[in-house]
């Protein structure tokens, strides 16, 4: 039975994970390199917390056992000691990854399940790097944590069905809709997603329509509650790139290839809301503009 997990990073999906799960009662410790990035992966989980008590959505009680439910490690040895569940949620990087694997390999438990919140990269091949291929699986849920349904089970090429179902089961006591996927790059949803938006950058790359007239096309014609470079932006231009990367090198199709403006976005550092600007502009005074009109006519 699980009931001590540990998240390894304390980011945007790492905080987010770590609070769900220490929410619905398990014990939960977050690892991070940094003792700044815990910190400010706390004050997130606080805040958040705060704004669902605001809203009804759960009592003081619940917020104040969630909060005594998660301890902070910037030693991943010492956090994964006690685990029946690792979730990684480390940087989208292949050889990040790998080494990650290959550390919790060593230093936990044996009968420790080892997930990972991977978007787009083969669980079977993080897998290949432990002793433990049968435990390792992929549990890609969706930002932000506390928010959405859906987590995506990645069944690699030795998951067992045990663990499978194990991770299934566990996704709905969270409150989640797991759908089992299997292990082909981007899976579905960014197998999906990506090409979308890089086509919407593409858009606006030719010049065919500027940034917010793209978003209002798609939100109003098509119904998404984001329009695709809005979403990009959130996602992260350079993890955005990261997945496309993974795409193309997997299936080899053109389709998959990165627009050349969001290389250039990434390469300039023009992240999205993690830093203050990527399609549109979230200085505090003036959150949600265009940026400048040279990406609207590129």
């Amino acid at each position: 039975m699980i009931k001590n997990v540990t998240v390894i990073g304390a980011g945007t999906m790492g905080n987010g994970i770590a609070h769900v799960f220490a929410q619905n009662g398990f014990k939960v410790t977050m690892v991070d390199v940094s003792e700044q990035a815990l910190k400010k992966g706390m004050e997130t989980i606080n805040r958040n917390l705060d704004r669902m008590v605001q809203k009804n959505t759960i009592t003081s009680e619940v917020s104040k056992s969630t909060l005594k439910n998660i301890a902070t490690y910037t030693d991943l040895i010492a956090g994964v000691a006690q685990s029946d569940l690792v979730v990684e949620a480390a940087t989208e990087n292949l050889d990040l990854k790998l080494q990650i694997f290959k550390e919790l390999d060593d230093h936990c438990p044996s009968d420790t399940i080892l997930a990972t919140n991977t978007s787009s990269i083969s669980i079977t091949q993080i897998a290949s790097v432990t002793k433990r291929p049968e435990k390792v699986i992929g549990m890609h849920f969706m930002n932000p944590v506390p928010i959405m349904k859906l987590v995506e089970i990645i069944r690699g090429y030795s998951t067992s069905a045990s663990v499978t179902e194990q991770i299934m089961a566990l996704s709905i006591e969270l409150g989640k809709t797991p759908t089992e996927v299997n292990d082909y790059p981007g899976f579905v949803a960014n197998r999906i997603l990506m090409p979308m938006i890089n086509e919407a950058i593409e858009t606006l790359y030719n010049g065919v329509a500027g940034v917010t007239e793209i978003d209002t096309v798609m939100k109003l014609g098509m119904a998404h509650p984001m329009g695709p470079l809005q979403l990009a932006d959130f996602i992260g231009l350079d993890v955005c790139l990261s997945i496309l990367n993974v795409l193309y090198d997997g299936f080899k199709a053109p389709k998959y290839a990165p627009c050349p403006l969001l290389v250039n976005m990434v390469m300039a550092g023009k992240l999205g809301v993690k830093t203050g600007e990527g399609f549109y502009d979230y200085a505090e005074s003036r959150k949600a503009e265009k940026v400048s009109s040279q990406f609207k006519n590129a």
